[in-house]
């Protein structure tokens, strides 16, 4: 059986959908160099052609690129378009906001989504953990911290949501598909990363760490003993 394709390294991925969009926008929107629209298609291309080129590398789709190559094409629709500034804001904030509203929803089905980005059963052994919360009873508690969890992870979009369109609001001012405009697009891509980005990576390690504690704590397992073997 043919091995999978690995994942790409952090670094290089931050550098083309991030760092290389934002300069280009930064740097050739005037007149003499690319103009307003050649920026900005060259600048939408990157993470676009990215996000493609990985998911059939590797031959499975993320649902998380997807909703940034939306996000993306979105971007470049309002300054091709030449919609009004507020309107950015909006997909800004939109867009972790539905992932909020969809990820919160899920805590009140019979399988929240934190139950399937966390335990992965090629990755844990999943027979054992759950005997371990029968045998000491905790399966029902058990339920409840993976709700809990779901719902915190909600709560981390929803502040996602509220600072990136307050980012948006306060950076992007001027008319879209102006010179200006391109500038202060490419200024929010490189700061949303430290500002947005960067926090809620904190956050959700956090979460993640307190979700272990509660499950070693459960099941009397180490976390460490939770993990397959090689």
């Amino acid at each position: 059986m043919q091995n999978a394709a690995p994942k790409p390294n952090p670094l290089l991925e931050i550098a083309l959908t991030i760092v290389a969009p934002g300069l280009i926008l930064m740097q050739f929107s005037g007149e003499a160099q690319l103009g307003n629209v050649g920026a900005l298609l060259l600048a939408l291309a990157l993470p676009i052609g990215w996000g493609l080129w990985d998911g059939l590398r590797r031959r499975k789709l993320n649902w998380l690129a997807v909703i940034g190559v939306v996000s993306t094409l979105l971007t470049g629709g309002i300054g091709l378009l030449q919609l009004d500034t507020h309107w950015f804001a909006i997909k800004e904030g939109a867009v972790p906001a539905l992932m909020a509203l969809v990820i919160g929803a899920s805590a009140w089905t019979r399988h929240p989504l934190i139950h399937a980005l966390v335990f992965d059963a090629a990755l844990l052994d999943v027979g054992r953990i759950e005997r371990a919360l029968v045998a000491r009873g905790n399966a029902g508690a058990f339920e409840t911290l993976l709700r809990q969890a779901t719902l915190l992870l909600a709560l981390t979009f929803f502040c996602s949501a509220a600072a990136s369109y307050a980012l948006a609001r306060g950076l992007v001012t001027s008319p879209a598909g102006s010179e200006a405009f391109n500038q202060e697009l490419g200024r929010l891509t490189l700061l949303s990363y430290p500002l947005i980005a960067l926090p809620s990576m904190l956050l959700m390690m956090g979460l993640m760490f307190w979700l272990a504690r509660g499950a070693r704590r459960l099941t009397g397992i180490a976390i460490g003993e939770m993990f397959r073997g090689p």
